[in-house]
């Protein structure tokens, strides 16, 4: 991505399901600490009120200074909000729990859907990539998210109910493109919590591929114990057991994530 000055600046990708437990946090914090082991500067953002991005990277919520609320609230500049992690080049902008009642106070704010936008505005030359993890909801947060993007990454559980809501979704994903960020594309879909002894994995595997015909990523993550301990330690699996199936899977999906990203640069 490039501004107007032609200089490089960063993607911005939110990673969102308006379902809670697909994976979406995880991915995020796993995803960002991969790429960043490979030499991107990697920023996440975490605009859900539970934070749970923020206390998975290792940030106590109860020292932060400034956070995303600030930022969006406050309009405090992010650079005073933005925190080192325990990953080299991998930084976060934090939540906290004050972020709950940001909904409510955005109600009556002129460009309340795009506050979220013209607060990063200011640091995307300074990034390679930055995510955004968005709450479980389609609430003014997540809309702020998606305004503030040029792509989405779905994270998709391998359970029988993997499809019901991706219609409303996908909806909404088309309606803030129509009416706040037409260059809003869905970047891909990643199948999470994938168990290879059970059919039904497997079929749901099949039928989210036909649904979104070529923006499935091949590397799927597997249901993995370590992955769902690693957040309670505050560490990304690459630090808390880099050898488990979890962090190979994810290792491998940041491989195929910066594959796709180079390809498209030749077109």
């Amino acid at each position: 991505m490039k501004n107007k000055r032609g200089e490089e600046m960063a993607k911005s990708i939110a990673i969102f399901n308006q379902k809670g437990g697909v994976g979406k946090t995880t991915t995020n914090i796993n995803l960002g600490a991969y790429l960043a082991t490979f030499g991107k500067k990697v920023l996440t953002v975490d605009i859900d009120p539970q934070g749970n991005a923020t206390s998975g990277i290792g940030i106590d919520k109860g020292k932060i200074k400034y956070s995303v609320y600030d930022v969006i609230i406050g309009e405090i500049d992010p650079k005073e909000a933005i925190l080192k992690t325990c990953v080299k080049n991998l930084y976060i902008l934090p939540s906290t729990v004050q972020l709950a009642g940001a909904e409510i106070e955005l109600t009556d704010v002129d460009k309340r859907e795009i506050k979220l936008k013209e607060a990063i505005k200011s640091i995307e030359d300074d990034y390679d990539y930055i995510f955004v993890d968005c709450p479980p909801s389609l609430g003014l947060l997540t809309i702020n998210a998606l305004a503030a993007v040029n792509s989405v990454i779905i994270p998709i559980q391998c359970e029988f109910y993997a499809l019901e809501g991706v219609g409303q979704l996908i909806r909404t994903v088309q309606l803030v493109k129509q009416r706040l960020n037409p260059e809003l594309e869905i970047e891909g879909v990643i199948l999470c919590m994938f168990d290879s002894r059970t059919n039904l994995s497997t079929a749901v595997v099949d039928e989210v591929k036909k649904f979104f015909k070529g923006k499935v990523y091949k590397t799927m993550i597997p249901r993995n114990i370590k992955l769902a301990e690693s957040p309670s330690y505050g560490q990304p699996i690459l630090l808390y057991d880099p050898k488990c199936k979890g962090a190979e899977a994810y290792e491998s999906l940041a491989k195929e994530f910066l594959n796709y990203e180079r390809k498209q640069k030749r077109k």
